[in-house]
């Protein structure tokens, strides 16, 4: 537990506006995170100005209250200098940390800015210590877990990590894995990876029902257990939630934490008015993986929170205390002082007084006058030597310049910012033809001829296969058994392994098997492909987000997906038990059917888990001028429900170049 802590966790709290910072500071946060206006996954929220969160950062500060910002989107080659520009910006405003979610933008932070402490974005699938080791490599300091995570895992996740972990216990919850969801992508052309999610798992499948729409989760229930494991920062969800839900949910978790208890039936009250779904769930953190955790916002819901109090703005206050010094013929002297802080200015010279000299009373009066600023006076000692004056607006101008210099000293200092050194180099472009198929009896002849590289899941690997692909997460708890197959795949021949996560390269190469970099790892730039090729991923496959150009401004020694329905979701819950049983679910015949009638495979992947699939494949047999216009030449094929002859079928589309016959979805130019 070497990044973990004993001591009580911090609270995290949203912000999506100014209105709803104030409410989290009045309801007792210890840190806030928000986005700026640009590159954060609440890209719909108020959000702050630069110069709206230079404001933010000094009146949180005064408060003894952290900001994080986030910069907690993938981004492309061309945003790149934004999204530092972005981060030197927030350096320079006093943010106590970034929340970062693209592998070569932290990277790029990194070497620009070393001073700025970096978090990984829960973006970035962090499930276990393995990647807690790796990020503390990379120069970070704490880690945002899946939301997914159970209780035991947690446990081992704390036992392992050498960083802070940070977890969210209340708010809204994505069906989908964090950082893996490409359903509003694909479907919607509203990337979720970039703040632009339209929410599809909130729309009903098949007979009007919502499988994939989730409660709220709320772990108030467990927060004795939370501390006692050691969690770092307990994190509520909410930046596009108003205020009145922030001063209310924060309130409850700040009584929870300093009282070291679960919640009491009024108290989860007051948190169902907030905002619910019809109530809450904790499924994930219990082991309790089933339709119980399914739920929607009803009328009676909103009409709970209509009901709520409104909030009237941040009444908080900062005790500090004041002394003074006026004598004559010595500068006037104003000490703040809060905690162990304090600071001193100096005035202007008291004069004799002609008629009406000053008095003690007059002098605290003046000074105590704190107005709009987060502080109150709550003790003041004054040296005055008698018969002297001061006019009040000298007075006055000594309590502006205090105030200032106790804002300033609450402030980090000044960050240095190093000139940035792109990657450089472009590896050699390569021609090489790889193929994922979800079982065995899908590998034809013909496939076995036409492919290099053939890869299998990892848990159906056999011969027939070069290498395995990893279960998009591996928690802790499954290593033992992951590493076990790994070595019975070498054992029968397996050279390679598609990682799509770096918390499970370490096991890839304690067994020996050469990393493939995957899709999953979202790269959406240079930086970020170098950075994955730095660790010995070869050929990592790009982003099927990205667009022509986009794969080609990244250039060589990468992979793109050029066939194949793309993996929409991955759930931690098995949908497609709930909706057939399991044998319906092992057939392979599970699918989820939306309003307008497109059909959404689902299949089983590793232990219980679902990976939902696209409708349509993306194809590109006959675009193969374009593929190479734009220097789209190593080709990756990724098959899941196709037959044998279906396969050998789409193997000669790409032959020939002729099309497919059917609907397809076409990489974008």
């Amino acid at each position: 537990m070497n990044g973990q802590t004993r001591k009580k966790p911090e609270l995290l709290c949203p912000a999506g506006s100014a209105l709803a910072l104030d409410a989290a500071i009045e309801g007792g946060a210890d840190a806030v995170y928000l986005g700026g206006t640009a590159m954060n996954a609440r890209i719909h929220a108020g959000n702050f100005t630069p110069e709206a969160l230079r404001e933010a950062v000094k009146k949180a500060h005064a408060y003894g209250v952290k900001i994080y910002l986030t910069l907690n989107t993938l981004v492309t080659d061309y945003e790149l200098p934004a999204f530092l520009e972005a981060a030197y910006d927030a350096a320079s405003a006093g943010v106590d940390a970034l929340i970062v979610a693209d592998a070569g933008g932290a990277m790029a932070i990194r070497r620009t800015i070393p001073g700025l402490e970096l978090h990984a974005s829960t973006q970035m699938s962090g499930h276990n210590g393995e990647m807690a080791k790796l990020l503390q490599s990379l120069g970070f300091s704490r880690m945002v877990a899946a939301r997914e995570i159970s209780e035991e895992n947690l446990k081992l996740l704390l036992q392992n990590s050498p960083i802070e972990t940070e977890l969210f216990v209340h708010g809204a919850l994505c069906v989908c894995h964090s950082g893996q969801c490409l359903f509003s992508s694909m479907v919607g052309g509203r990337s979720g990876n970039r703040g632009e999610c339209a929410q599809p798992c909130r729309l009903p499948y098949g007979k009007g029902e919502y499988p994939l729409s989730l409660k709220d989760l709320s772990l108030a229930n467990h927060i004795p257990k939370l501390i006692a494991l050691g969690v770092a920062s307990l994190k509520i969800e909410g930046r596009m939630k108003s205020p009145e839900y922030v001063r209310d949910v924060t309130a409850v978790f700040r009584r929870l934490l300093d009282e070291n208890r679960a919640a009491n039936a009024g108290e989860m009250q007051i948190l169902t008015d907030a905002f619910s779904r019809e109530g809450f769930t904790d499924g994930y953190f219990t082991g309790n993986l089933n339709a119980s955790m399914c739920g929607v916002r009803r009328e009676a819901d909103k009409e709970s929170s209509r009901r709520v109090i409104s909030f009237a703005g941040l009444a908080k206050k900062v005790e500090i205390g004041l002394s003074a010094k006026l004598w004559q013929n010595e500068p006037a002297t104003l000490t703040l002082q809060k905690g162990n802080l304090s600071v001193t200015v100096a005035g202007d010279l008291p004069q004799p007084a002609k008629t009406a000299p000053l008095s003690k009373e007059d002098v605290v009066r003046s000074l105590s006058r704190m107005g709009g600023t987060p502080y109150r006076v709550a003790s003041a000692q004054i040296d005055l030597e008698e018969g002297i004056m001061l006019p009040v607006s000298r007075l006055n101008d000594l309590r502006r310049r205090a105030v200032e210099a106790l804002d300033k000293a609450q402030m980090p200092p000044e960050r240095k910012r190093y000139p940035m050194e792109w990657a450089t180099g472009t590896p050699e472009i390569s021609e090489r033809r790889t193929a994922r198929f979800y079982n065995p009896e899908q590998i034809t002849k013909t496939a076995r001829t036409y492919f290099e590289r053939i890869f299998l899941p990892l848990d159906r690997y056999t011969p027939l296969a070069d290498g395995v692909v990893l279960p998009a997460v591996i928690f802790d708890g499954e290593l033992p058994a992951v590493r076990r197959l790994l070595q019975a795949a070498k054992a029968q021949g397996a050279r390679f392994a598609l990682v799509g996560n770096l918390g499970h390269l370490a096991v890839v190469r304690e067994v020996g098997l050469v990393p493939v970099g995957d899709y999953r790892l979202n790269i959406t730039n240079r930086e970020s492909a170098a950075f994955y090729r730095s660790l010995g991923l070869e050929e990592p496959i790009l982003s099927p987000e990205l667009t022509l150009p986009q794969l080609r401004d990244i250039g060589g020694g990468t992979a793109a997906i050029v066939y194949g329905r793309i993996p929409l979701m991955t759930l931690e819950r098995c949908v497609s038990k709930e909706a057939g049983g399991c044998r319906l679910c092992e057939q392979g015949r599970a699918k989820l059917t939306d309003r307008k009638g497109a059909s959404f495979p689902v299949l089983r992947e590793w232990e219980h888990r679902n990976i939902v699939y696209n409708s349509l494949p993306t194809a590109m047999p006959d675009r193969q001028d374009q593929l190479a216009k734009y220097r789209v030449t190593a080709w990756h094929f990724l098959f899941s429900v196709e037959t044998p002859d279906e396969v050998d079928a789409i193997i000669r589309a790409y032959q020939t170049g002729a099309p497919l016959g059917q609907p397809v979805r076409r990489i974008g130019s």
